[in-house]
């Protein structure tokens, strides 16, 4: 099984989503978790893994089957051989699931990954990974189904986690 992560936040929530589903190229999921936490969760230059990371192994602990492959938004690893969120949440899991990172935006010295082009778009995806080769975890996001720059999972993941959050938000203004 593969499992895609997303985070989302909202006034005074953060939620996470894991979107589980059989193949690479899968174009359905077998089961979508979602769960959130009440709070403030800062966004914090370098240390991006701090806000997300605690909302995503909360989330992880609802898939009920062990994964084979974690798909997260965001990276792996970072220039100068940093960590990352994928390769904290990698070393969290104990270093024996492998990561993906799928990052929408560069950043700073963006070489230090694979670029991936998918559908019609000119602007790449910037991948990375912890317990697969760059290469193949590269090659895997191209074949992921969609036609869309972001893979279809991908966009699940961070559809289901902002939908809780504005689900939390209206239940909090509803009482």
């Amino acid at each position: 099984m593969i499992i895609c992560l997303d985070a989302a936040y909202g006034d005074g929530f953060a939620a996470g989503c894991a979107i589980a589903f059989r193949a690479i190229d899968s174009d359905a999921y077998q089961a979508v978790y979602t769960d959130y936490t009440r709070g403030t969760f800062p966004y914090i230059p370098g240390r991006f893994y701090l806000r997300e990371l605690p909302v995503l192994i909360r989330v992880l602990k609802q898939v009920t089957e062990r994964p084979g492959l974690l798909v997260v938004d965001g990276y792996v690893r970072l220039p100068g051989k940093r960590p990352g969120l994928g390769m904290h949440l990698f070393q969290s899991l104990g270093g024996n699931i492998p990561v993906i990172g799928i990052a929408k935006n560069p950043y700073r010295g963006h070489s230090f990954c694979n670029k991936v082009l998918r559908g019609n778009s000119r602007r790449p995806l910037y991948v990375t990974s912890a317990g697969v080769k760059e290469a193949e975890a590269a090659d895997m996001v191209r074949q992921m189904s969609g036609s869309f720059r972001l893979p279809d999972m991908v966009r699940a993941a961070d559809r289901f986690a902002r939908r809780c959050i504005a689900e939390m938000q209206r239940e909090v203004r509803h009482g």
